[in-house]
């Protein structure tokens, strides 16, 4: 078994601390997960917005909110929106292809003064024909078993399946340590693994991680591999097959070239129907957000 330690690259946005692991130089996917912030923990002023993020585009992937405290609206250029609360995922698909694509905004309601949350990209299979869309899961399966909270919300573990759409076979695990606790993680032959530290510290590969990095781990095969975790402990377990194709991301967009990342950026900015709808920002303090140009050494 091979583990990497990628550590997180951490910026302050709007007051709320961002903390990056994927994609870095190293590592730019975990199968087919190619993004990852942990975002916050945050406390909001009393005189801030907290979270107002405005339209801006995504082609070839899905975005993966996971919330953990606080509340966001979703709203998108397809007229979906959402709020969503803690435990429960808003997967919103892009689309595949050249003619696709999505846009949406985010913002912290009013009222609402923390957030915490994990933002995960997911890239899509670009030899298929998929099209845009937004779902909306409230209700994951969660048990417990020797002191360790589990939430489902993806893919298949421990005799449970979550509900959530995949285009990719993956899996993800939300787990809380009320004591320190031993795992035994089956693995998947041919498929990447990632446990992001969320709070705390866990064992993996004879490493120790601690809050804001991530393990990579290649079984090699489908042995399982044992987590050890620490009481008071929060992880976020990230598997999944890797796509057939290269993943180059830049801004907002997902491609399996730079020169498809450079017609994302011209299409928006040239206000193309591709994005959808353009969301009325009538009312608000948000604005359409520009895409910058693909650097020339991108690839």
């Amino acid at each position: 078994m091979n583990t990497e330690k990628l550590t997180a690259k951490t910026k302050d946005v709007g007051g709320i601390p961002v903390a990056r692991l994927l994609p870095q130089g190293s590592r730019r996917t975990i199968g087919a997960w190619c993004f990852l912030d942990h975002a916050g923990p945050a406390e909001f002023a009393a005189d801030s917005d907290g979270l107002q993020v405005g339209a801006h585009p995504h082609t070839n992937l899905q975005t993966f909110t996971w919330m953990l405290a606080g509340e966001v609206w979703h709203q998108d250029s397809l007229g979906f929106r959402q709020l969503i609360r803690p435990k429960q995922v808003n997967l919103m698909t892009a689309g595949t292809g050249s003619a696709r694509g999505i846009a949406h905004t985010e913002q912290t309601p009013d009222g609402i003064k923390e957030l915490h949350a994990v933002q995960l990209w997911i890239a899509l299979p670009m030899n298929q024909e998929i099209e845009p869309g937004f779902q909306h899961y409230p209700e994951l399966p969660e048990w417990q078993e020797n002191g360790v909270r589990h939430v489902l919300t993806t893919g298949s573990f421990g005799g449970h399946t979550a509900p959530t759409a995949q285009h990719s076979p993956l899996v993800g695990v939300d787990m809380q340590f009320d004591q320190s606790a031993r795992i035994s993680i089956p693995a998947q032959a041919g498929w990447e693994y990632g446990v992001l530290v969320i709070a705390g510290s866990i064992s993996v590969g004879g490493q120790t991680f601690a809050a804001d990095e991530l393990a990579f781990i290649e079984t090699g095969g489908a042995e399982p591999f044992t987590l050890e975790g620490e009481a008071g402990s929060h992880i976020m377990l990230l598997g999944g097959e890797p796509l057939p194709h290269p993943t180059v991301i830049w801004w907002n967009f997902v491609a399996d070239s730079r020169e498809a990342l450079q017609q994302a950026v011209a299409d928006w900015n040239g206000g193309s129907s591709r994005f959808g709808a353009e969301i009325d920002l009538d009312g608000t303090k948000l604005k359409r957000l520009s895409a910058p140009e693909v650097p020339q050494g991108l690839r």
